[in-house]
């Protein structure tokens, strides 16, 4: 796991916790805010996916 996949886990953990927040002080902004930082969360762990599954590629072909 790297990086922007760790990153990434934790901004949607975050996002969750801002998400349920919202919900329970019914704050539409908290909600709305905490579902971005899902959404931000989730990109930069497909991100990290990528940058994962190339460089296993890469380092397979060097084998």
């Amino acid at each position: 796991m790297n990086r922007d996949q760790t990153n990434g886990n934790v901004d949607q953990l975050k996002g969750e916790l801002k998400k349920q927040y919202g919900k329970f002080t019914n704050n539409e902004s908290k909600e709305a805010e905490g579902n971005m930082d899902k959404m931000k969360g989730q990109a930069k762990e497909k991100w990290g996916d990528a940058k994962e599954a190339l460089s296993k590629t890469f380092n397979d072909s060097r084998d």
